[in-house]
């Protein structure tokens, strides 16, 4: 007596596999974020003095500062100063975060930026898929993954 997969085989009850296309319709090269922050000052000195970010460029209207772009190596972030129009104290970063990606060693990192006395939301951990990974927030509360894939630069 054949058995029931056998059967199923010969009479064409299996889910057929359906072959789809490899290449995606869109090919970025990076992806940049452009964040609202409550107050513009604390927030780039927290991206420049703990993460290591470095000014790439101020944006001023009518002589007052109302964004800052940052940079470390390809990652690229604008800060813009929320104006308040719906509330100061609205929760911002809710249900998103950002990854950044380095080859930098994740605990040597993660050591720095607790020296300027931030909490992380987890210490450096491996991976299954073999990055080294750690969670942490910036004065906003917007969750920041930092993944280490321990390839040295």
């Amino acid at each position: 007596m054949p058995s029931a997969s056998l059967v199923a085989r010969s009479i064409n009850l299996l889910p057929q596999v359906v072959a789809t296309p490899t290449t995606p319709d869109l090919l970025g090269e990076s992806v940049e974020a452009s964040l609202t922050v409550k107050d513009l000052d604390t927030s780039v000195a927290w991206y420049r003095d703990v993460l290591g970010f470095a000014v790439d460029r101020r944006h001023e209207r009518a002589g007052k500062g109302i964004a800052v772009s940052l940079r470390a190596g390809a990652v690229r972030i604008l800060f813009g100063q929320d104006d308040g129009a719906k509330g100061l104290d609205r929760v911002k970063g809710e249900g998103f975060s950002l990854q950044i990606t380095t080859r930098q060693d994740a605990d040597v990192i993660a050591a720095r930026i607790k020296a300027h006395g931030v909490t992380l939301d987890t210490e450096p951990v491996d991976m299954p898929w073999g990055a080294r990974i750690f969670r942490l927030r910036d004065p906003d509360g917007l969750r920041l993954t930092v993944s280490s894939t321990g390839q040295p630069q």
